[in-house]
């Protein structure tokens, strides 16, 4: 069974444009997905309990227009749910 994978652009022009995004363990958080142009952190998202990675991945690429739009980081690790997403 193959699912189309959601077309993610904000992540797609990020890392196209030199940034990174990193998905992982972040000291005592099991999964987090962070990610970073060449100059700053744009967002950090804690994988909510029962969120599957594609659904992480589809709040980071929106995370991403919402730092850049808004030019104002979405942070999860330090802040707790952002109401943005």
């Amino acid at each position: 069974m193959s699912k189309v994978f959601p077309s993610l652009p904000n992540i797609e022009f990020l890392v196209d444009d030199n940034g990174e995004i990193s998905i992982g363990a972040v000291a005592s958080i099991p999964c987090a997905a962070i990610a970073t142009d060449e100059a700053r952190c744009l967002a950090m998202l804690v994988r909510r309990e029962g969120e599957r990675r594609r659904q992480l991945l589809i709040r980071l690429d929106r995370a991403i227009e919402i730092a850049l739009e808004d030019q104002d980081p979405v942070d999860e690790i330090n802040n707790g749910d952002d109401e943005r997403l």
